[in-house]
């Protein structure tokens, strides 16, 4: 059961990556699909008592994302997509998933503007949805890599 469950938040992680790289978005339906099967997944390998604490991470982590969301450092469908892949792992592993989605976050951030560098300045706009960071993709990678090594 574990490396299916790893294997389902790479899918999930994948696809949010995929869809904040390419669209600046992570849409509701994935990250109530992402939520979902980790809470399933919880249930199948612990039945309904293992559903608690994987609930509260989420619960905890989105109330958290959502006051930074509301002074403006993370975006909203972050937040949700941040949340979803709690729901995966219990509150005890919260610190670890904060640190390997941070890790992960100034590997990206560290690319992304050497990346934008490179790229004409006429081609950029700094209203542009385009040029924000699409820290799905470190909450993505940081999420599975936690899955790794601490399953």
């Amino acid at each position: 059961m574990p490396i299916v469950a790893t294997w389902l938040l790479a899918l999930c992680a994948l696809a949010g990556a995929w869809l904040d790289i390419a669209r600046r978005r992570l849409p509701n339906w994935l990250c109530l699909v992402t939520a979902v099967v980790g809470l399933t997944m919880a249930f199948a390998q612990g039945g309904l008592e293992a559903l608690a604490s994987p609930v509260l991470h989420a619960a905890l982590a989105l109330i958290v994302g959502m006051v930074l969301f509301r002074v403006g450092w993370i975006g909203g469908g972050d937040v949700k997509f941040y949340a979803a892949c709690a729901a995966w792992f219990p509150l005890t592993s919260g610190l670890y998933l904060l640190g390997t989605v941070s890790l992960a976050g100034l590997i990206v951030i560290i690319l992304w503007f050497g990346w934008r560098q490179f790229t004409p300045a006429r081609t950029r706009s700094v209203d542009d949805s385009f040029s924000m960071v699409p820290y799905g993709l470190a909450v993505a990678i940081g999420a599975v890599a936690l899955r790794v090594l601490a399953p």
